[in-house]
């Protein structure tokens, strides 16, 4: 199955951006449905944006208009461009896959998950 690292994260002002990048490595990268989840001490994994394996898009409401999901097949990596970055963005970023995943932004819809990448936003 495959296997996923995340990478971009950091610390920036509110008002800034990052790129987040989950590379996928292991299996054929196409056949999963993959997305991007988020998480602060105490509370539960939320979903951020997801992408199907026909490159449909689904964003959680705090995404939209800021984030944005892209896939690059010929690298094998998925991106999470953030925008206008806000001090309640922070959180560790977890980029996660499945075969199908239903649910797009429900983390019970995904199997696979990689380690996580912390990003933090000062005000």
């Amino acid at each position: 199955q495959a296997q996923l690292e995340e990478s971009g994260g950091g610390s920036v002002q509110a008002g800034g951006s990052l790129r987040l990048s989950c590379s996928v490595s292991g299996d054929t990268y196409s056949r999963y449905d993959m997305a991007w989840f988020r998480q602060t001490p105490g509370k539960e994994r939320e979903a951020v944006a997801s992408i199907s394996t026909s490159d449909s898009p689904t964003y959680a409401e705090s995404a939209k208009g800021r984030f944005t999901i892209a896939k690059d097949n010929t690298k094998n990596t998925l991106y999470l461009h953030m925008n206008n970055l806000r001090p309640e963005d922070t959180a560790m970023y977890y980029c996660a896959a499945s075969p199908w995943a239903g649910q797009m932004l429900a983390a019970s819809s995904y199997t696979i998950w990689g380690r996580g990448t912390q990003v933090t936003v000062s005000s």
